[in-house]
């Protein structure tokens, strides 16, 4: 995604409202969840701790992954997926009867995953259909949650939502490498056992949660041996971080995908928390903080200036899961507890620091270079 030079102030404005709302959503969730974990915060709103999932997986990176499609597509339609999830967990939050909330999100992410149907139609590629049935996941997660179906039948659906776009994105990324013929067909086997995983969860959770197990770990593994990741860890600066990021997201990846198989069947307590926060946190979260530096420019039309600070919250993001993680395995939950404290204010560093990183003014004054950044 480029940055783009002529944005209008509507359409800057609009961006805005969405990632804030993007991140509102981060706010809440993250609340929720340390409410989940044991600490004894004030719930705010009665529904509030039993929305951790729907909001992390939806209300942020729901609105932030349509926001980012959308300012791609560069159609006006194209937002109403972002902002539809965005109503619809303020809608949740609110405690709207009937579903809205839900409802409104599920809607949302059909929108979204048109905008995925549409790149399909332009360009047909593997990693373009990946990235469509990402979106599908996504709808069909949210479906099953508004149908009063299991929430972790539906955070596994979210799960398949977010690693199937990040795959395909880097699956896209990868074909300077000219692949295989035998690396894209393992490619389509790892992520078609997904597939097949999510489907069998809808009828034997404890059967698909093992299937989505071992797809993950092998996703994992086909990330680690064929992303240009590793070819970018010598070329220094920002090139590096990124690589670094994506590499530690992917041994999480595999550490998910190994617990969802040891654990299959599990919906709540330590090992559900360590299967499931392996990736949504360790996996999606080095994710963001990777891209971070490329998307927030392109989304914001505003540059950023890439600092090694970006590794405070890299490190500080393995170091805290290893304690939540740890904890949970161990039994110590004084571990988990602190764990799940320190991945928040992990998470409000890596804001802190993207935010102080953006250059509004340095655009205007000394005409900066509107190529997209390395990635």
């Amino acid at each position: 995604m480029q940055l783009q030079t002529s944005v209008s102030p509507a359409a800057r404005a609009a961006r805005v409202l969405l990632l804030a709302l993007a991140v509102t959503g981060l706010l809440f969730g993250m609340w929720a969840g340390l409410i989940r974990i044991g600490w004894g915060l004030p719930t705010l709103r009665p529904l509030l701790p039993a929305l951790h999932g729907p909001l992390m997986a939806g209300g942020f990176l729901g609105v932030l992954i349509g926001l980012e499609r959308a300012v791609g597509t560069g159609q006006r339609w194209a937002y109403a997926g972002p902002a539809l999830v965005a109503l619809g967990v303020a809608a949740a939050l609110a405690g709207l009867p009937g579903g809205i909330g839900p409802l409104l999100m599920t809607a949302g992410s059909v929108v979204v995953t048109l905008v995925l149907v549409g790149l399909v139609r332009l360009q047909p590629a593997l990693f373009t259909v990946t990235m469509a049935l990402g979106g599908l996941a996504w709808v069909i997660g949210n479906a099953l949650w508004w149908l009063g179906r299991p929430l972790p039948v539906a955070a596994l659906w979210w799960m398949g939502f977010l690693v199937l776009t990040i795959a395909g994105e880097r699956l896209e990324l990868s074909r300077m490498l000219k692949l295989s013929a035998w690396s894209q067909r393992s490619f389509v086997g790892a992520t078609g056992l997904l597939g097949i995983g999510l489907v069998a969860s809808v009828f034997d959770y404890a059967v698909g949660m093992m299937l989505s197990g071992l797809a993950l770990l092998l996703i994992a593994l086909w990330l680690l041996r064929y992303d240009i990741a590793r070819r970018r860890i010598k070329a220094g600066g920002q090139a590096r971080f990124t690589a670094l990021a994506l590499l530690a997201g992917y041994g999480w990846l595999g550490v998910g995908g190994v617990l969802m198989m040891l654990h299959a069947g599990v919906t709540a307590g330590p090992y559900y928390d360590a299967a499931l926060h392996s990736v949504f946190l360790g996996f999606t979260f080095a994710m963001i903080f990777a891209h971070a530096p490329i998307v927030f420019p392109a989304v914001l039309s505003i540059p950023m200036h890439y600092t090694g600070r970006f590794y405070i919250p890299l490190v500080l993001l393995q170091a805290s899961l290893l304690l939540r993680v740890g904890g949970d395995l161990l039994g110590w939950w004084d571990a988990r507890l602190w764990g799940g404290m320190l991945n928040v204010v992990v998470i409000l560093a890596f804001l802190v620091i993207t935010v102080t990183s953006l250059r509004p003014r340095a655009r205007r004054a000394s005409g900066l270079s509107t190529q997209p950044l390395p990635r």
